[in-house]
């Protein structure tokens, strides 16, 4: 039976196992592709809370996994949205640096 692991190769806390192996039937276990549809198949089925930080860093994740996977216009567009979020984090850092020195340097 194919033990449940999380994106990070570890095994999941408390032991627990992902029923995946029904899905797994009559395929070869040492095939990469076999191990990558097991992987996908336990990330579909592992619960996700996103209301949490946890839940919000295992999103990034996954993001950040996907991005790496991609190829071509996939690829080019993650490198785009990444590059937005880090100029809205970079301008509102700049606006909170600015407000807090106009307001303390009085």
């Amino acid at each position: 039976m194919v033990n449940a692991q999380r994106d990070d190769g570890e095994p999941e806390p408390g032991g627990e196992e992902l029923n995946v192996a029904d899905e797994l039937i009559g395929l070869d276990p040492d095939d990469p592709e076999t191990r990558a549809f097991a992987d996908h198949l336990r990330r579909m089925q592992a619960p996700a809370n996103s209301f949490t930080v946890e839940g919000y860093v295992r999103g990034f994740s996954e993001f950040a996994n996907s991005a790496n996977r991609a190829n071509g216009h996939r690829r080019l567009t993650a490198l785009i949205l990444v590059g937005l979020l880090l100029l809205g984090v970079l301008w509102a850092v700049w606006q909170t640096l600015g407000e807090v020195f106009s307001t303390f340097g009085q």
